[in-house]
């Protein structure tokens, strides 16, 4: 289920694959520094967008890593403000991201979504979903940006954030 992080009660962010105070599943779990999934980014659907929201932007974020700074999975901007849902896999290379959106660079070092794969025997780790409804057409940033360059962005354009956290451990 969704929820509201500011701005219209009524705009929600929700997946099929991924349930809030859930888990995730192995599809959207990474698959390198001993993990074992299939790194697919989760389909992710939302309604109930601010009057006004000219684009969107989606990132993944994990509070709970190692080095106090956290850790960015995934970041996509320039999202048209007449699309609702991004399918499986469209932050995957080759993915289909909708026309026009651009993706920023992932803690990983690429810009593509990377799945949850906290150390082993480390507590459940928390990953925070936001998505931006955003009063512009495009956050005009440069190529390579990262995910975080991506948030910060988005926090100034935005009308709205809806997010929801999910739970992955090993």
């Amino acid at each position: 289920m969704g929820a509201r992080a500011f701005g219209d009660a009524n705009f929600k962010l929700e997946s099929t694959a991924v349930v809030a105070n859930g888990s995730f599943a192995a599809e959207q779990v990474y698959n390198d520094f001993g993990c074992l999934g299939g790194n697919v980014s989760p389909p992710l659907h939302w309604s109930g967008a601010p009057s006004g929201a000219k684009s969107f932007a989606v990132t993944m974020y994990d509070p709970d890593a190692p080095g106090g700074s956290g850790w960015w999975h995934w970041a996509i901007y320039d999202i048209p403000g007449a699309v609702t849902a991004l399918p499986p896999g469209a932050g995957n290379p080759g993915g289909k991201l909708p026309t026009g959106a651009a993706q920023g660079r992932s803690d990983f070092g690429f810009a593509a979504y990377g799945g949850p794969c906290p150390p082993p025997h480390d507590k459940a780790h928390h990953y925070v979903l936001t998505l931006y409804a955003l009063g512009s057409e495009h956050l005009a940033l440069p190529a390579g940006v990262s995910a975080r360059e991506v948030d910060a962005a988005a926090k100034i354009h935005a009308l709205a954030a809806a997010r929801f956290t999910a739970l992955y451990g090993r």
